[in-house]
């Protein structure tokens, strides 16, 4: 005799049924938290792409602050070398004026 029988409790063939159908709610639940978990998943991965998108867009214009920054200095830096330049010449100019005027006293010196 089965010891699940209606003849043992009123409920019997009800619990059976019962009984029988669990394994598929099990696996009907198992399925559905492997869906949810898929879906966590998915939504983690977008929120990280979300945010990889907003990272590389900072990074971006960081990087074009930082170029223009330094195209800025770079004209500044020519700028400063063709001063310098100038500044050497003239220079230059100064000595060898200087050179003339020191140079004619010692021939005028030497010629009397």
């Amino acid at each position: 005799m089965c010891s699940f029988s209606s003849e043992q409790t009123p409920y019997g063939s009800l619990f059976l049924a019962l009984h029988r159908s669990w394994p598929s709610m099990r696996h009907h639940r198992h399925l559905r938290l492997g869906q949810l978990n898929r879906r966590r998943t998915q939504l983690k991965e977008a929120r990280q792409r979300k945010r990889m998108v907003v990272v590389k867009t900072e990074i971006k214009m960081k990087n074009l602050k930082l170029y223009m920054e330094n195209q800025t200095i770079i004209e500044e830096n020519e700028k400063l070398r063709k001063q310098a330049m100038l500044l050497h010449k003239e220079n230059q100019v100064l000595l060898s004026q200087l050179q003339k005027k020191l140079s004619e006293p010692n021939s005028n010196t030497n010629n009397n």
